[in-house]
């Protein structure tokens, strides 16, 4: 694993996703405050996004223009800034599980290698949708389920990738900003893997850790 401490994580991550949007590749986006800064930058970049493919690691159950929604908030901050990208939605207003299924046979039509995911780490070491004791965690055949009842505020269902379909990617960028998030840090990247923290159980050897001084004071 990489470990990257800086003063400016969304600014690190936006570089990143700068350098996969020249190669033409499959971006997996997230959602999050500190994601929709490096969006905001990236934007400002003025690439041409033909070739790029836009995917997403979760959503919340809601329309697409709902305050809640990841990708609402992915398109005010860089899709509509930007031109000649597929984007693949996920589906959330059709509810958890039609949803899931949809944006499955998406991703299986199109077996797509994902080459840069983004996700983020949640206060209780949650990645994408995949919280603490839920059954999406332990999902090993599906690349994306329903989550009925999320871990954490917004308490609205959830549609996820899933552990092996995140693990696949080809590299895996983690954006992790505060203090709030130092507990969530250490124990998603102490000594051994453990689904009490799911942070902890991405690929390693594919993750590179993006933070700031505060969220990384307890690694």
């Amino acid at each position: 694993m990489d470990v990257q401490v800086v003063e400016d994580p969304a600014a690190v991550a936006a570089e990143r996703l700068a350098a996969a949007v020249r190669t033409g590749a499959h971006l997996v986006l997230t959602g999050g405050s500190t994601p929709r800064r490096a969006y905001e930058q990236l934007a400002e970049r003025g690439l041409d996004w033909n070739g790029t493919t836009v995917w997403f690691t979760d959503e919340r159950c809601v329309p697409p223009d709902h305050e809640h929604s990841n990708f609402g908030m992915v398109k005010k901050a860089l899709l509509d800034r930007v031109e000649g990208a597929e984007v693949h939605r996920m589906p959330g207003e059709l509810g958890p599980h039609d949803g899931a299924a949809a944006y499955e046979r998406e991703v299986r039509e199109s077996a797509p290698t994902f080459d840069l995911m983004l996700v983020g780490l949640g206060p209780d070491a949650h990645v994408c949708s995949l919280f603490p004791g839920d059954t999406a965690l332990g999902e090993r055949e599906r690349p994306v389920v329903g989550v009925e009842t999320p871990g954490m505020a917004p308490l609205v269902p959830r549609i996820t990738l899933t552990l092996p379909a995140v693990n696949a990617a080809r590299a895996l960028l983690l954006l992790v900003t505060g203090e709030d998030k130092a507990e969530a840090v250490a124990r998603a990247f102490g000594d051994s893997p453990d689904p009490s923290a799911p942070g902890s159980l991405l690929d390693r050897s594919k993750l590179t850790l993006v933070t700031d001084s505060a969220a990384a004071s307890r690694l």
